[in-house]
């Protein structure tokens, strides 16, 4: 008996969007989206494409009506509900340009709560291009079956976010000068966590003494090796999936 094929088909393109999903609404798409819908994907009338809003799930649209340059879609059904996000946030400080973008890329994939750049005294880049990582965390949800983008903050500096620090939030801190090995510490620290990753030329003596200082931090070692802050927070966030986060085999 032949295989039932999916529906819809895995080929199906998939978009977030800003505004919220229900049954029925009609989307206006525009700008590059719309690009990508009519010039890349070649949408005709009646062509399926699925839609995520991070709030209510993946939902299953068809095409309305085309215009010139832009597209009506038509919300015909709910296909899954909204992901459970693990309770983790990564705190990083920014890096150059390409190599920050891969940080947001793989923290969307990896399934974040939250991207926060923190400004230390050794970081390089302070200025950053917010859309250019937003756009990138939801390229990453869209091709990766996410159904949330994770919250991406506005770049604060150190000793602001230390002292305003939620009481109930684990920090696990990436000290160069050592620390227990974060798959044990994750493993008996359950609730909101929180990991920060330093620049490359990492935190200095004033910054690491402040840190220690917050109850909520735990100082952690991720292995033997240096690490470049991308590789130590793409490394840092699978240990965590892994060790406290979505990754575990259920109980």
């Amino acid at each position: 008996m032949p295989a039932t094929p999916a529906w819809p088909p895995q080929s199906t393109p998939r978009l977030f969007v800003e505004s919220p999903l229900a049954d029925g609404i009609e989307l206006s798409i525009s700008g590059s989206q719309a690009h990508y819908l009519l010039s890349v994907m070649r949408m005709k009338i009646g062509s399926l494409v699925k839609l995520f809003d991070s709030i209510s799930g993946e939902w299953l649209a068809e095409v309305a009506i085309i215009g010139k340059r832009d597209l009506i879609l038509r919300v015909t059904g709910h296909l899954r509900e909204r992901e459970a996000v693990p309770d983790i946030w990564l705190l990083a400080a920014p890096i150059k340009k390409a190599r920050i973008d891969l940080v947001a890329e793989k923290a969307s994939e990896l399934g974040v709560a939250r991207y926060q750049p923190v400004i230390t005294r050794r970081t390089v880049i302070e200025r950053l291009n917010l859309d250019r990582l937003r756009s990138h965390m939801v390229e990453a949800a869209e091709q990766c079956g996410r159904t949330v983008v994770p919250d991406l903050g506005e770049p604060v500096k150190l000793p602001a976010l230390l002292r305003d620090w939620p009481t109930g939030r684990t920090l696990y801190f990436a000290d160069e000068n050592g620390g227990e090995a974060l798959a044990k510490a994750a493993a008996a620290h359950h609730g909101p966590a929180a990991i920060l990753i330093g620049p490359e030329g990492g935190f200095d003596d004033e910054e690491r003494t402040l840190i220690r200082a917050l109850p909520q931090s735990v100082p952690i070692s991720l292995g033997p090796r240096i690490l470049r802050a991308e590789t130590a927070a793409i490394a840092a966030l699978a240990i965590w999936m892994a060790s406290a986060g979505d990754w575990r085999e259920p109980q």
